[in-house]
């Protein structure tokens, strides 16, 4: 069916136009709430929709339905929003390719899942935490089906299915003063993720964290564990956006073919990774995907680039055209961002420092300066190579940029955390006010 309405769509759009693209997506998926104690509400949500971008004239327009009776007027109205636009040499769509096939992004099981097999995944949450003798505040399991088709002017036609699964709980632990408290939060292309160990993560970490003593304000060697990690390296990765750079909104517009981190460090963007979170055949808008290497051992050495970007930087593509969803327009973003460190520096070799599970604020960080201040949340001290107590609210400040170029691996062991797929990280020195 998907076939036949992008072939229909994109029959009527050459009608008006040399040049078009049909993206059509449908996705279904049930998210099961957690409130408290108690599994709030388990609701299932399916879309439909399909996106049509044209050039007319060197100009640009789309629009988008969920009306399979109304594709020739939503043809009409990406034709008039087109003649409406100005003209920008740099348009164009993805030419006929061929596309890679991507392992472990599908899982099966998920087309024969029944809600109640969801709803016992929060329920198995929620007893672990209850036996752990802490309180469930919020918490939730999804489960997401997603199958895209591009087909355009220019030959190209794309698709893709995959799955996605995902489970969340947060918690509190009363200490008698104060209450402590904690998440976890854990997602899979395969429905291989734990309700238990999420749980018991959770609590352990909301435990812990109880009769937290306040650190004196200082410098610090600081272990960002993975989800710490995953909230600055979001701000560090907007430098690699093409976007940002003919912008000038990225400190590494002019440094290609420089040291700009760590020696110990390379960095690729790789939408073909098996299992990846963000692995697909193609980008949003046709383009094959691929391992786009960005940083080899500190060295800076590419950008990431939708079609408009590569055009007008006058590269190739990199296959970082993606969308959020087929009523939006491409625009670079990420696919799977893997940080591979040469150097591993475990806790054990740290006399004096400080261990930070996650923060908050980290949206708050300049993008383009790099600097941020955030609350470090579930921060524990490290003495003599081993955690020590929990810490009491604390900060964590500093600048990204700089913080990379003397970081290091704390783990060899790597987790994938939306598009992020890194380990421990290691910061040789970074402000803790206490």
């Amino acid at each position: 069916m998907m076939h036949d309405v992008a072939n229909e769509t994109l029959d009527l759009a050459l009608k008006y136009t040399d040049q078009a693209e049909i993206y059509v997506e449908k996705e279904e998926g049930v998210n099961v709430d957690i409130k408290k104690d108690k599994v709030d509400f388990a609701k299932e949500a399916f879309t439909f929709g399909v996106g049509i971008r044209v050039i007319i004239d060197g100009k640009m327009g789309f629009s988008y339905t969920t009306n399979l009776d109304k594709l020739e007027d939503t043809v009409k109205s990406s034709i008039f929003n087109a003649k409406s636009n100005e003209v920008d040499e740099n348009f164009a769509f993805a030419p006929k390719s061929k596309y890679p096939n991507i392992k472990g992004i599908f899982d099966p099981k998920i087309e024969y899942l029944e809600l109640e097999e969801m709803v016992s995944f929060g329920k198995v949450m929620l007893e672990t935490v209850l036996d752990e003798r802490c309180e469930p505040t919020s918490g939730g399991f999804q489960t997401g089906y997603s199958k895209f088709i591009i087909a355009n002017s220019e030959g190209a036609v794309s698709q893709d299915v995959s799955s996605i699964f995902s489970g969340y709980i947060s918690v509190n632990v009363d200490d008698g003063e104060n209450v402590s408290t904690a998440s976890e939060y854990d997602s899979s292309r395969y429905l291989d993720i734990d309700p238990v160990d999420i749980a018991k993560n959770a609590c352990k970490i909301a435990k812990d964290s109880r009769k937290g003593l306040s650190v004196e304000t200082a410098d610090f060697p600081v272990i960002l564990d993975h989800h710490a990690a995953s909230g600055l390296i979001a701000t560090f990765s907007s430098a690699f956006n093409a976007d940002n750079v003919q912008r000038g909104r990225s400190v590494f517009a002019d440094k290609i073919d420089q040291e700009v981190v760590s020696s110990s460090l390379s960095i690729y963007d790789d939408g073909t990774l098996e299992g990846g979170l963000q692995s697909a055949t193609s980008d949003g808008e046709g383009v094959s995907s691929q391992r786009t290497p960005l940083i080899e051992k500190g060295i800076l050495k590419n950008f990431l680039y939708d079609i408009y970007t590569a055009k007008k930087g006058e590269v190739e593509p990199t296959g970082n055209g993606m969308r959020s969803s087929y009523g939006d327009m491409p625009a670079v973003g990420l696919s799977n961002l893997v940080l591979d460190f040469d150097d591993v520096k475990e806790i054990s070799t740290i006399d004096n420092g400080v261990f930070i599970t996650d923060v908050l604020g980290a949206h708050t960080a300049n993008p383009i300066s790099g600097d941020f201040s955030v609350e470090a949340m579930n921060a524990f001290k490290i003495e003599n190579g081993e955690l020590k107590n929990p810490i009491k609210k604390a900060m964590l400040s500093g600048n990204i940029f700089q913080a990379m170029e003397v970081a290091s691996a704390a783990t060899a062991d790597k987790r994938k955390i939306g598009p992020f797929v890194l380990p421990q990280i290691l910061v040789e020195n970074l402000r803790v006010v206490g």
